[in-house]
């Protein structure tokens, strides 16, 4: 009889996610001042897709139908296709503040889609939990003191959502393919089908980039987004989706701005206020509220975490 994996390395892999995400958007700060969006973004899984073409070469690759390829093709649109572009995008014509309140909403999106798609109960512990986190990144986004334009093109709202909708839809599916195929081979191919989903958007964007501008600090910010953010998050975060329900791993995600906001404050030196050191409180919190069991670890027949 196998023994049960430890939850613990399920929460140390989400850890690892939220921390390499949340830096992200520093590392991203800094090298796009070099690089424009798209030839960021396909440098980035290009060359986190040779690293898996070498690592499935020397440790395997398990054989695929061709409804599993379908299903991870459709997984690489969602994410990171269809996110980045959407989020990419929408930013042109929304502000940085909504957007966050907005991404922030995947957690919501994603426990009605795993109630009514994957059948996983939800507790009331859980949801307030969910919605306090929302109030949690609320104060994380307002509470820096500054006036910033919350206008924005109602466009540029919808475009944000429809990336919140590609987040939410693969969570679910990673959810769903994890329990035929490994966490490592779902991570290798979503980034090499999205390198090969980016590649026109990157020959559109090349005669902007200008690589004698390219500074050595903007060249260490794609490495890290490459092995970290990339290679690492992924990595980590798809083998917790397929070791715990998607309302869980996706609250999570909203620890990423209170990573973002302490690593720009340590890097950047941009300030935190109180309200803000509030705000990531409350977040540590309904996490570990929207994470929070009866029964730790007892499984339905089925595989599913019951809550």
């Amino acid at each position: 009889m196998t023994k049960p994996e430890s939850p613990l390395l399920t929460y140390i892999a989400l850890m690892l996610a939220v921390l390499f995400w949340g830096l992200s958007f520093v590392a991203t700060k800094v090298a796009l001042q070099s690089f424009t969006p798209f030839c960021l973004i396909f440098f980035r899984f290009f060359a986190a897709s040779l690293f898996f073409i070498v690592l499935f070469r020397r440790t395997g690759f398990q054989p695929l139908s061709k409804h599993d390829l379908k299903l991870l093709l459709l997984l690489a649109v969602m994410q990171p296709g269809l996110y980045f572009t959407f989020e990419t995008f929408g930013l042109q014509y929304t502000s940085a503040t909504k957007t966050s309140l907005i991404i922030a909403t995947i957690p919501v999106v994603v426990l009605s889609l795993s109630a009514l798609l994957l059948k996983e109960r939800i507790r009331l512990l859980n949801l307030m939990g969910i919605m306090l986190s929302l109030f949690g990144v609320s104060l994380l986004v307002f509470g820096s003191g500054e006036q910033e334009e919350l206008g924005g093109m109602l466009i540029g709202d919808l475009l944000i959502f429809g990336a919140v909708l590609s987040a939410s839809a693969y969570m679910i599916m990673t959810r769903r393919l994890g329990a035929n195929i490994p966490s490592r081979q779902i991570t290798g191919m979503q980034i090499i089908f999205g390198a090969m989903l980016f590649f026109p958007a990157f020959v559109y964007d090349l005669p902007k980039f200008n690589p004698q501008a390219v500074t050595s600090e903007a060249v260490i910010a794609v490495i890290g987004l490459t092995l970290f953010a990339t290679i690492g998050a992924f990595l980590c975060y798809n083998y917790a989706l397929t070791k715990i329900p998607a309302t869980k791993a996706s609250v999570c995600i909203n620890a990423i701005p209170l990573v973002t906001a302490f690593g720009a404050w340590a890097l950047l030196g941009e300030s935190l206020t109180m309200v803000q050191l509030c705000g990531a409180g409350i977040v540590l919190f309904a996490v570990f509220l929207a994470n929070h069991t009866r029964t730790p670890g007892r499984k339905s027949k089925s595989g599913t975490i019951v809550v």
